[in-house]
């Protein structure tokens, strides 16, 4: 028979899940609101002539990027994450659906897939 292995991974408590939780939701703003930019503001701009979408949506990004990266400086003193958590998570925040795929597998490698 079959018997389950022990997990190796350390389970979180709950000052830990909700860092955690805290640093998916500031992930996927931050994300939403980049493919915002990219995807409806920036051609309002210049397609469309309507500079007022990138300034309005642009600065809401602007926030978001830096609420996504102190969530993210907490998340990882909190946690005690390895050392390829932060670079990461800072490279996915300037890419198009970064933080999204940075949020899969951060919580794949935690074993935390809810």
């Amino acid at each position: 028979m079959l018997q389950a292995q022990p997990s190796t991974l350390p389970t979180l408590t709950k000052g830990q899940n909700s860092a955690l939780k805290n640093l998916t939701i500031m992930g996927y703003l931050e994300g939403t609101s980049f493919l915002l930019l990219l995807g409806i503001a920036m051609p309002l701009k210049y397609m469309l002539g309507i500079p007022e979408a990138v300034k309005y949506v642009g600065m809401a990004h602007g926030a978001l990027f830096i609420a996504y990266i102190l969530m993210l400086l907490i998340a990882t003193s909190k946690i005690k994450m390895p050392l390829w958590v932060m670079p990461a998570g800072v490279l996915g925040s300037f890419l198009p659906f970064g933080p999204f795929v940075f949020d899969y597998v951060l919580k794949k490698r935690l074993g935390k897939q809810d």
